[in-house]
């Protein structure tokens, strides 16, 4: 069974038919989705003067980017598997002792 389709997004007044496989339908649409909205958002900050659709594109990509940052951030584990190795080294030098 072919595990790849095609589906249909709108994203900012264009249509773009993704191959994509059946298990990221969901997401992939609800992140259009999210992008529609975020558009949406910044039009209307914006409804004083004429923006470019380009323009809203961009800044709704260094959004989603930044937000993307932070959350590669707060997930950054390095810090506890330094701790882990330290603490774990001192332990193994305290039962060589015993």
């Amino acid at each position: 069974m072919d595990d790849k389709f095609v589906i249909h997004v709108e994203i900012a007044g264009k249509d773009y038919a993704l191959t994509i496989n059946r298990k990221d339908e969901e997401i992939t649409r609800a992140a259009a989705r999210q992008i529609r909205n975020k558009i949406n958002q910044y039009r209307d900050y914006f409804a004083t003067s004429d923006v470019d659709v380009k323009d809203l594109l961009a800044m709704v990509a260094l959004q989603l980017s930044v937000d993307n940052l932070n959350l590669e951030n707060k997930n950054d584990v390095g810090p506890f598997v330094e701790k882990i190795e330290t603490l774990n080294s001192k332990l193994k030098e305290y039962l060589e002792t015993r």
